[in-house]
């Protein structure tokens, strides 16, 4: 019997363990509540951290924003808005036709998806730029 419960332990753990591609249906409708196109509702996979629900929201005129916050309180910010992103220092492209800036002590990743853009966002030194250009390029609409 020991083995049967450890076993459903580690099926209960594993899948909250890093960032899971869920969000709560309660979280999705709040944000359509305050005006957020359904379309532009991403999750994103950042190995170490979890999205704050409670942060999910509005963003502009009709964009998505959401916070998610590592074990420590470390906090990596999600931004998704229409059109073109407008780089406020400079940035450096990529082949994917993403961009990586540097702006006021955060350091930021953004990645074209269709008509909008993601773009994530951390203090600089906090987590790498592979794992944000991963995450940003790798985001997905929110499922709930």
């Amino acid at each position: 019997m020991t083995r049967r419960l450890a076993v459903l332990l580690v099926l209960f753990l594993i899948p909250g363990c890093g960032s899971d591609a869920a969000m709560s249906r309660a979280a999705i409708d709040r944000a359509r509540s305050q005006g957020v196109a359904p379309e532009l509702i991403y999750v994103v996979d950042l190995p170490g951290y979890q999205l704050a629900e409670q942060s999910v929201g509005g963003s502009g005129d009709d964009g998505f924003g959401a916070v998610y916050v590592g074990g420590d309180g470390r906090q990596v910010e999600l931004r998704v808005e229409r059109g073109t992103y407008e780089c406020a220092e400079t940035c450096e492209s990529d082949e994917h036709g993403g961009w990586y800036g540097v702006h006021q002590g955060r350091q930021q990743y953004g990645a074209v998806h269709g008509d909008h853009y993601v773009l994530l966002s951390a203090p600089v030194g906090q987590i790498d730029r592979s794992t944000l250009k991963a995450a940003a390029v790798g985001a997905r609409a929110a499922t709930g």
